[in-house]
């Protein structure tokens, strides 16, 4: 390429789906080396550039509508005017994309060493023990712990974190050009998201390539992105250099965006004093496999962990992705059966019920599932999914549900007219807070919300925490909330408790647990925690100053 010319120019870009426009006009180039932040709120057109780019928005019901995408090399690629089989050489190995969601990206009836072959085998042309050296290696690089087990299993044996772990691994396994990060860090806990911000930088030092990063997560950005684009509604709103842009936004919308976004430091709601208990968790130990088509024997995800839920308080849980946060919860829930403890909700035990006797007991306790496509039914309207907990517990009757519905999206912020759509018809963020407002249905007395804000921008994610504050003052409720960010944990929780290898390390108030950590764990937490203050603006010049001689 000549010098200082774009490995990836996109210019004047329009997307559609059907009549309505979802991107207007968008441009912008990524230098070789460089990474370029994309950020919005959900619905302003990230994602539907990103798939724009490998035209993997005709197979989401869009179309490019106008505009170039071209890329760089030995000859320019306009890949707008590419053919299907031109497309199939590119995609993952000139260019590569790292998904939003990796459950929905991920073959559920491939292993994952299957799946990372297929990569290697159709554009590195490796086979055999070859590929499946090469598969292992790609996912050592990313830190999956015992990557050569790993190869074996199923998507559904990992937590959200390491099947985020191995979509980043099968997209540098060809060591693409260009790399399309869609909210890759999205389901990762601090320590794991700082590992693969370190690897994608490290790449890129290594091999040159660029990086288009989407996120919504500022404090992200200002750690790995060179340049930021900022959307609103499809358009491009505000650019420029990092740090420059963080010192001095220009836009309304960007200065918005930045006064949503959490820091940690900002203060906790004051504990509660001796509240009423209303969850008890004594001894819970969850246990996977030791069957007899088990292989490698019983293996606990959780143990001997007590924890204890007050009325109106927000207990927040934090720890690595793997450590058992979401086992804990599915395991309260009795989504999974615990193999020891007790479980007192509302003065009875339920770890010993029937599951014809724990039904009435549900309707108490409620839950926000950290996948918001598989945690919603395709087939089902809007106005079906919301209300469909109200409906089985009797709470509503089959001529009301559409009015219910209307009104509890309203309380999620979204439009009424949404009664009557598909969940595939909303972004990420927008189906976490349709999960939301199905968890209100029933007027619950608990709320377990795993992971329920980190498929939102930072707006939104402030105004469903701010809702679930509200909802907590008005009706008591009581909350388990469940988050790799910490900093809003921090905003949301009277008190934290931290999890490690199944195990509650540490708990207490969560100004104390913050402010003085005594776990050496808890301090290693905190010091990963992305912080916007701590990008520098001399920093950000040199390094844009180097990209410029690349």
């Amino acid at each position: 390429m000549p010098p200082n010319s774009p490995v990836l120019s996109v210019r004047d870009l329009r997307v559609a789906f059907g009549d309505v426009e979802a991107v207007h006009g968008l441009s912008f180039d990524i230098h070789r080396g460089e990474t370029l932040a994309l950020v919005g709120e959900s619905g302003s057109g990230k994602s539907a550039t990103a798939l724009s780019i490998l035209r993997l928005i005709e197979r989401e019901g869009g179309r490019i509508a106008g505009g170039s995408i071209r890329l760089g090399g030995d000859s320019v690629t306009d890949i707008t005017t590419l053919s299907a089989s031109e497309l199939r050489a590119l995609r993952g190995d000139r260019v590569a994309m790292v998904f939003q969601e990796p459950m929905t990206s991920l073959n559920p009836v491939m292993t994952i060493g299957a799946q990372i072959c297929e990569t290697l085998t159709l554009h590195r042309g490796l086979r055999g023990a070859a590929a499946r050296e090469a598969a292992r290696a790609a996912l050592d690089r990313v830190k999956v712990p015992d990557p050569a087990q790993r190869l074996d299993q199923y998507p559904h044996e990992l937590s959200g974190g390491l099947r985020q772990r191995v979509m980043i691994a099968m997209a540098l396994s060809c060591e693409p050009e260009v790399l399309i990060a869609d909210e890759p860090t999205t389901a990762l806990d601090v320590t794991t998201q700082a590992e693969i911000l370190r690897l994608i930088a490290s790449l890129q030092r290594e091999m040159g390539m660029a990086v288009l990063f989407i996120t919504h997560d500022l404090g992200v950005v200002s750690q790995i992105a060179d340049r930021v684009v900022v959307m609103k509604d499809g358009v491009k709103v505000e650019e420029g250099h990092t740090a420059d842009l963080f010192a001095n936004p220009r836009a309304d919308y960007t200065k918005e965006l930045m006064a949503a976004s959490p820091r940690l430091g900002e203060g906790a709601p004051k504990p509660l004093t001796d509240p009423e208990p209303v969850l008890q968790v004594r001894g819970l130990t969850t246990t996977y496999g030791g069957g007899l088509f088990s292989m490698g024997g019983a293996k606990p995800a959780v143990r001997d962990v007590s924890i204890t839920l007050g009325r109106g308080e927000t207990l927040g849980l934090v720890g690595e992705s793997g450590c058992g946060k979401s086992t804990l919860a599915r395991s309260i829930m009795r989504l999974v059966e615990p193999s020891a403890g007790q479980i007192t909700l509302l003065d009875t035990r339920i770890d010993g019920l029937s599951r014809a006797a724990l039904k009435p007991h549900r309707a108490h306790i409620q839950m926000v599932f950290q996948d918001p496509y598989a945690s919603l039914n395709p087939r089902m309207s809007i106005r079906d999914v919301v209300t469909e907990p109200a409906f089985l517990h009797g709470m509503v009757a089959a001529a009301d549900r559409r009015a219910m519905a209307i009104e509890l999206l309203e309380r999620v912020a979204l439009p009424r007219d949404a009664v009557d759509l598909y969940p595939h018809q909303f972004s990420g963020g927008q189906r976490q807070r349709i999960c939301i407002a199905r968890a209100l249905s029933v007027r619950p007395q608990i709320i377990v919300a795993d992971e329920a804000v980190s498929a939102l921008d930072v707006s939104n994610a402030r105004r469903i925490t701010d809702l679930m504050a509200d909802i907590q003052q008005r009706d008591g409720v009581s909350m388990l909330f469940i988050s790799h960010d910490i900093a809003v944990v921090e905003r949301v929780s009277h008190r934290i408790a931290v999890m490690l290898n199944g195990r509650i390390v540490e708990t207490g108030p969560t100004d104390r647990v913050l402010n003085d950590p005594q776990h050496p764990y808890t301090q290693v937490l905190l010091s990963a925690v992305p912080r916007i203050d701590r990008i520098g603006a001399a920093k950000g010049k040199e390094r844009a100053r180097s990209l410029a001689l690349v």
